[in-house]
């Protein structure tokens, strides 16, 4: 009987014949079963729509938390990398105030700055390619990082703290600033003559800037020269002790005497054209035991 075939009979209007057509069992029931395993997935994919439409604020709502945590990520991890520039800033000045005071020398930074190292910084194109747990761990590598460089920091300004405290005297005897306002119109060291053209040795720097502009005393000190020569001009010259000498050159007017204690700061001199000069400016040399040295290395601003 499974295998039998049912009749239908189709009985038109009118006088049509009537029609009669076999179908096996078997089709009918394998089109039934389809039909109802249609209907069953047509209704299975009606509910998942309906369910996923349903859930669709919610996870519009979840991906704007997650871009917006990711954007927090992103500029935590950028003030970690612009904390990270301040603290090699505080090193590289550290290092300066070391080198100043005899507690450093450049050689002994080199060999320090081979050591290790800070991990890259965040760029633009980074920050969007890496995924939230790539921004995680690369923040805990910043702060890894900056947690060594503080606590080294701290142990080297430590030391320096002491050492400053025991070299008070000594400190406020040393050039350590500007002597006067202007730009850098000529550095220590070789350089082409601007009267001959030929090279010779600076033997400090010149700061241009205008006339009878205010000339400090970086540093305390002694007045211990004040004299006329037909190259520098009006030149002026202090002793700060421990072998330390500065001089001031082309100077329009000596405000200090000979013998008087001046202290950092205080105006000593107003900048001139004496001399053997192309315009107002301010030579000025810094002597270490009789020898010139760099006035840079002492400048700390």
């Amino acid at each position: 009987m499974a295998f039998g075939k049912i009749s239908i009979m189709l009985v038109p209007d009118g006088n049509c014949r009537i029609r009669q057509i076999r179908i096996p069992r078997i089709l009918l029931g394998l089109t039934l079963v389809l039909f109802l395993c249609s209907a069953f997935a047509f209704v299975w994919l009606i509910r998942d729509y309906l369910r996923l439409k349903a859930e669709l604020p919610r996870l519009a709502q979840i991906e704007k938390e997650y871009k917006s945590q990711q954007a927090q990520f992103i500029h935590l991890a950028r003030r970690i990398d612009q904390i990270n520039d301040k603290m090699r800033e505080l090193k590289e000045f550290d290092h300066r105030l070391k080198v100043m005071v005899n507690l450093e020398t450049s050689e002994e930074t080199e060999n320090q700055n081979g050591v290790g190292g800070s991990p890259p910084p965040l760029t633009e194109k980074k920050a969007l390619l890496e995924n939230q747990k790539e921004l995680v761990r690369s923040m805990h590598q910043r702060l890894d990082y900056l947690d060594r460089e503080i606590a080294i920091g701290k142990e080297e300004k430590s030391d320096l703290h002491k050492f400053l405290e025991e070299q008070k005297m000594l400190l406020a005897s040393t050039p350590s600033i500007w002597p006067t306002r202007g730009w850098l119109s000529s550095r220590f060291g070789y350089r082409i003559s601007p009267f001959t053209g030929q090279k010779e040795f600076h033997k400090g720097i010149d700061i241009s800037t205008r006339m009878n502009a205010p000339v400090v005393a970086p540093a305390n000190g002694v007045v211990t020269r004040v004299r006329w020569d037909h190259g520098y001009g009006r030149i002026l010259t202090i002793s700060h002790g421990n072998g330390l000498v500065t001089r001031y050159a082309h100077l329009n007017k000596v405000l200090v005497k000979r013998g008087q204690y001046v202290k950092r700061g205080e105006t000593i001199a107003l900048v001139g054209n004496t001399g053997r000069s192309t315009g107002p400016h301010l030579h000025y040399e810094v002597l270490l035991n009789g020898l010139p040295v760099n006035p840079l290395r002492y400048i700390l601003n």
